[in-house]
């Protein structure tokens, strides 16, 4: 069974994804960060950043190189239990950096999220490319 939670939640989450995206598109570290909770992880090519200063100061490091980012996310699984859920996400994104080709990258996030003040943030996530193309 793909979707476990309420409607309200399931739907909440999914904003949460949107949301996501639309801070990766207008390269907006306020609005991406918000998406996370305060000691969130990000396990990311090798590396584990921790918590919404660390997150924040990568992020911004790395859309620094890039002129143009779109950032399409697909759920799939989501399963709620309390306040607590677990997520995957397929992505799609479109890189235009400030130098060199641009490309196309396809990947998945699996994801732990977390309830706070009534509302859902990312607890971790996981990403792993699964293909990547200059275009």
């Amino acid at each position: 069974m793909p979707y476990i939670g309420s409607t309200e939640d399931r739907l909440a989450i999914r904003e949460l994804i949107d949301a996501y995206g639309d801070a990766v598109g207008r390269i907006d570290a306020d609005a991406w960060v918000d998406c996370w909770a305060q000691d969130g992880v990000w396990l990311i090519r090798g590396n584990e950043i921790r918590g919404r200063e660390a997150l924040r100061a990568m992020w911004i490091k790395a859309m620094s190189a890039y002129k143009f980012v779109s950032f399409a996310g697909y759920p799939g699984d989501i399963n709620v239990s309390g306040e607590a859920a677990t997520l995957r996400v397929h992505t799609t994104e479109w890189l235009t950096p400030k130098e060199g080709k641009a490309r196309r990258q396809h990947g998945v996030y699996e994801d732990k999220l977390v309830k706070q003040d009534g509302r859902w943030r990312f607890a971790q996530r996981s990403f792993t490319v699964m293909e990547m193309q200059e275009i």
